[in-house]
């Protein structure tokens, strides 16, 4: 390739950023899922479209694919909130596990019987299209509060059940008859196995190391918690395990470490997401002959109504039969069951293994994906205004916090976000009864930063300097969050973290000095939580995160 090739292939990728960056923004604002104006970008490039761009390469869309996905199923991970998911786990594995089996039976039926498919075809198109989508549910549901159980089962769900479905599709797509259903159910058992606990291994050993070494960069924290998440993905495959199981698991692991550097690497995370998505819906969308899709639409169509009327609903019912749940929660959970990346790239595998029939059956997902979004989209949140499906305003949102490691210094920085609906607001720095070894040591308030005194009232936008000792660090961001969820009383009234009746707090109103906070805070150049002050003076320092 020329140095002119390459600058005018640079160009155009670029301006096909910039284009999708930019439908990011209509799809905010219509309701629509991006993926949809991704794909819009790829065919608008490829045969029937604007510059008529002849690719027809499935194996290599396939590879490119499966880079994305294990991206985006990290991404996703790594904003699964445990507490969200963990009282719901069971159900999400149910559903990932007994719901795509149900959902593949019956949707194989009606592709062979009301369709015309055979059986091998049938089935394939039955399990590619039992996997949702995590980016087009939520990129819907941003705009509508639900509560953490629903959203809890939906993430969990999508994040597991590409998993089974991945495997199910290789197996009906590999050479010869498919295994007795025992056997497969078998492989299928054995394989999550191994990928989820190499996922935990690499994700537990992968925190351990990153909270515990300081490294030479904050930039660098992000690069390596995503080269981690990665790495369980190529082990788990290696081992002959489910990849993208153990990929989902060591990002969750990840995510709720409460690891440095934490919103960088949350942004560095989200904006990989985006980009995967924005690379692979764009290469799907090249890949598709618009003209040969007339024919299988009715096909898609009929599949698609089964799916979405008998098939998903059926499937959440009669799995979540076990567990406590409303049934409107159950009805929105089926119509929530949007498709979008994976089914249109596990309709590549067909075609790269040469299965009979291959380009009808990516004809009719891609049709299928494209029509049953464009409906279940922009109606998600009307259904759930109209199932009264919100969760409680009056939750109190979570504490930002971010930490980064000094290691020389034995100690942690705690850059503290107090969020509009946190119950820290009204708090004293006193009340917040931080263990021994830790002391908010700054406050920074509309651009003015200043060392506080015990009585000095957090407020809401505020962000605190917390200066922790390696022994506490943990006791101490454990009880900032309990305050922000429970305000003072935490810990008296059941709320939060019990750390509060441990001796050496700091009491209300002021209290015992701290000196091993005190000792750091110096190090650094600050001031201890006991300085004086009357809280609305200002100090010396920024209210810039800190690095090491």
């Amino acid at each position: 390739m020329t140095v002119h090739a390459l600058n005018e292939l640079l160009l155009v990728c670029s301006l096909v950023l910039l284009v999708a960056v930019a439908a990011v923004r209509i799809s905010s604002r219509s309701g629509l899922p991006s993926l949809l104006l991704y794909l819009g970008i790829g065919i608008a490039l490829g045969q029937d479209g604007i510059f008529d761009v002849k690719f027809d390469n499935a194996e290599l869309t396939q590879v490119i694919g499966y880079a994305a996905l294990v991206v985006i199923l990290a991404e996703g991970g790594l904003g699964a909130k445990w507490k969200e998911v963990k009282p719901v786990l069971p159900a999400a594995a149910v559903v990932s596990t007994v719901g795509v089996g149900i959902s593949v039976g019956i949707t194989a039926s009606a592709a062979h019987y009301l369709v015309g498919l055979d059986w091998r075809q049938a089935l394939i198109i039955g399990a590619v299209v039992s996997s949702t989508d995590a980016a087009a549910v939520f990129s819907v549901l941003r705009r509508v509060p639900l509560p953490p159980r629903i959203t809890g089962v939906l993430e969990a769900e999508s994040g597991f059940n590409d998993a089974p479905v991945v495997i199910l599709v290789v197996a009906f797509s590999a050479a010869g008859p498919v295994e007795h259903w025992y056997v497969l159910v078998a492989e299928i058992a054995l394989e999550l196995a191994i990928g989820a606990a190499i996922g935990i291994a690499v994700g537990w050993l992968g925190s351990l190391g990153l909270r515990h070494v300081a490294l030479p960069a904050s930039g660098l924290y992000p690069i390596a918690v995503m080269a981690i998440a990665v790495s369980a993905y190529a082990a788990g495959a290696m081992a002959h395990g489910s990849g993208f199981l153990a990929v989902y698991l060591a990002a969750m692991i990840l995510g709720n470490s409460k690891l440095p550097h934490w919103p960088a690497t949350r942004g560095f995370a989200d904006g990989l997401g985006w980009l995967a998505q924005i690379g692979m819906f764009v290469l799907l969308g090249l890949l598709v002959t618009p003209h040969d899709l007339v024919d299988d639409f009715w096909p898609a169509i009929v599949v698609g109504l089964v799916l979405t009327m008998v098939a998903r609903p059926l499937s959440v019912f009669l799995s979540l039969a076990p567990f406590r749940m409303p049934a409107r929660e159950k009805v929105l959970m089926s119509w929530a069951g949007l498709r979008g990346a994976v089914p249109i790239i596990l309709a590549t595998i067909p075609m790269v293994s040469g299965v009979q029939g291959s380009t009808r059956i990516f004809n009719i997902v891609f049709v299928l994906v494209i029509v049953y979004t464009l409906i279940q989209g922009p109606t998600l949140p009307w259904v759930a205004n109209k199932l009264n499906i919100a969760d409680d305003p009056a939750e109190a949102d979570d504490l930002g916090i971010e930490s980064a490691p000094l290691e020389r210094l034995r100690g942690h920085l705690l850059s503290v976000d107090i969020p509009a609906k946190s119950k820290m607001h009204g708090v004293e720095v006193g009340e917040l009864r931080l263990p021994a070894g830790a002391a908010v040591t700054l406050v920074v308030r509309e651009g003015t930063s200043f060392v506080p005194s015990p009585a000095t009232v957090l407020r809401r936008g505020d962000e605190l300097l917390v200066v922790a000792t390696d022994p506490v660090r943990d006791r101490a961001e454990e009880r900032l969050r309990a305050v922000g969820e429970g305000g003072k009383l935490a810990g008296w009234l059941g709320t939060g973290s019990p750390v509060a009746n441990a001796p050496g707090m700091v009491g209300p109103h002021g209290g015992s000095a701290i000196p091993q906070a005190m000792k750091l805070a110096k190090k650094l150049g600050g001031a201890g939580a006991g300085a004086p002050g009357n809280g609305s003076g200002s100090g010396s320092g920024s209210g810039t995160k800190t690095s090491p």
